[in-house]
């Protein structure tokens, strides 16, 4: 099965929600809204003195050239967006047909933060609950939960390895309570 996850798409400076309306438009006209679920463009405002001495809020783009998209990269998806007008392709695409690697969760948290986007998850477990490892060199393995620190949406689990239990630090999205 195919991941969601969050990945970095090319545009043209100044093209960006060119970009993000012609993507928008083709999920809508395409189907693909259970496949492709947030297209984003960061702004922020900041202030700026004028010569007269006033003050003027401009909204600044911090990644210029770039849109960020919400999606299960299959196939088609790909091939949609990477073909959408005002698309130039996306960041860590190696060309000839290769898939654009995800960011991680460190990587586009930040980013969300600065959109005024909720990322908090709310784990429904406590110390002592039983727990599978879902992604990392322990994919599959069972665990025990430790602790957990709600806010830098982090668990730390015990595990065994070569008959010994070691303590991991995961974050949410890399654990399933069983």
């Amino acid at each position: 099965m195919e991941e969601r996850a969050w990945y970095v798409v090319q545009t043209s400076s100044g093209f960006e929600n060119a970009a993000k309306r012609n993507i928008e438009r083709r999920v809508e006209s395409m189907k693909m809204s259970d496949k492709i679920f947030n297209v984003l463009v960061p702004e922020v405002i900041e202030t700026e003195k004028k010569k007269n001495g006033e003050l003027k809020e401009i909204v600044v783009k911090p990644y210029p050239g770039y849109v960020f998209i919400d999606m299960i990269v299959t196939d088609d998806t790909w091939f949609m967006v990477r073909n959408t007008p005002s698309v130039t392709g996306f960041l860590g695409s190696s060309g000839g047909g290769a898939k654009p690697v995800p960011l991680h969760n460190d990587e586009i948290l930040p980013v969300l933060k600065m959109c005024g986007i909720n990322t908090n998850k709310t784990l429904n477990c406590k110390p002592g609950d039983k727990c599978k490892v879902m992604s990392g060199n322990f994919a599959g393995q069972e665990c025990v939960v430790d602790s957990i620190d709600e806010p830098k949406q982090q668990v730390k689990v015990l595990i065994e390895v070569f008959g010994r239990q070691v303590t991991l630090e995961l974050g949410f999205d890399d654990i399933k309570i069983l």
